[in-house]
């Protein structure tokens, strides 16, 4: 069975794959069908296969092994590639606001009808993509999965608004011929608010900030449920790519010859790994319980 890198690999070049034929048929249909929003959409997916680039780089980078230069690892240029396709989303949003603004401003044809039907198999396929690579995201816990998985929902939402402002050009008629343009400007508003709840949590782990999903919890329980253990004082838990890091402090019997407490550390890495197999590596600190009077 593969790895979960190799699997968030495969994913984000399944992405790849289908934003290419996207953003080309979305191309061809916008410039065939006079429909800017359709051309701007086909701009997004542009920068879809752009965005997931960059996080096939940064998986390739996280899983290359600790060396003397980075004895942890490479698992930061996971989170930073993410950071990186949200700056790109958010770029692609205001590009997309200024060229619509102009096409607002400027006389032009109303959407051919058939761009409509392209647009309804874009959300279908993008929505369809939006799910496959969330639910890898959120088993490998990949924040770059999961920041390109919602860079596919973007395209999707910028597809269905872009779609629902050609048919209001369509059925409504003349004096509506600028409704997907008005869609698109739209559709960039709700891209830039993802762009922005998807930087929050790459920021934070490139900050180290303490995982929210429980982890801490599962390293205590399982610490203190070991023979010998009598307590516990710092717990710090970080995420390094898609793998976790633990410094702990263990509170043993202070008569405990140091070969015992020694031993005791090792059942605990032993049970902190099984509980939770994603976390790499613990840096487990022995104490006398006596230092920590109740």
């Amino acid at each position: 069975m593969p790895d979960s890198t190799q699997v968030c690999l495969q994913t984000t070049l399944l992405g790849i794959l289908l934003n290419a034929c996207l953003a080309a048929a979305k191309g061809i249909a916008g410039v065939i069908g006079h429909s800017y929003a359709l051309i701007a959409d086909a701009i997004e997916s542009t920068s879809d296969i752009a965005s997931s680039l960059i996080v096939y780089g940064g998986l390739k980078i996280a899983s290359i092994p600790p060396d003397e230069d980075h004895p942890y690892g490479h698992g930061k240029a996971e989170p930073l590639a993410a950071m990186l396709v949200a700056f790109a989303l958010l770029t692609a949003a205001l590009a997309i606001i200024i060229q619509s603004i102009r096409e607002i401003q400027t006389p032009h044809h109303a959407p051919a009808p058939f761009t409509l039907y392209i647009l309804i198999g874009v959300v279908i396929v993008k929505e369809s993509l939006y799910r496959y690579v969330i639910n890898v995201g959120d088993k490998t816990q990949s924040t770059a999965v999961i920041t390109d998985a919602w860079h596919h929902r973007s395209d999707a939402i910028t597809s269905a608004a872009t779609g629902v402002g050609i048919a209001i050009a369509l059925i409504c008629g003349p004096g509506y011929e600028a409704a997907d343009d008005w869609a698109a400007l739209l559709a960039s508003g709700i891209i830039i608010l993802n762009a922005i709840r998807l930087f929050r949590p790459a920021l934070a782990e490139v900050m180290d900030a303490a995982p929210g999903n429980g982890m801490e919890q599962q390293v205590r329980d399982a610490a203190l449920a070991v023979r010998g253990v009598t307590g516990l004082d710092v717990c710090n838990v970080r995420k390094m790519g898609l793998h976790y890091y633990v410094d702990l402090h263990v509170l043993v019997d202070g008569d405990l010859p140091v070969r015992d407490g020694h031993e005791i550390a090792h059942r605990v890495k032993d049970a902190i790994r099984k509980a939770q197999p994603r976390i790499h590596d613990i840096l487990i600190h022995i104490e006398p319980t006596e230092a920590h009077p109740a």
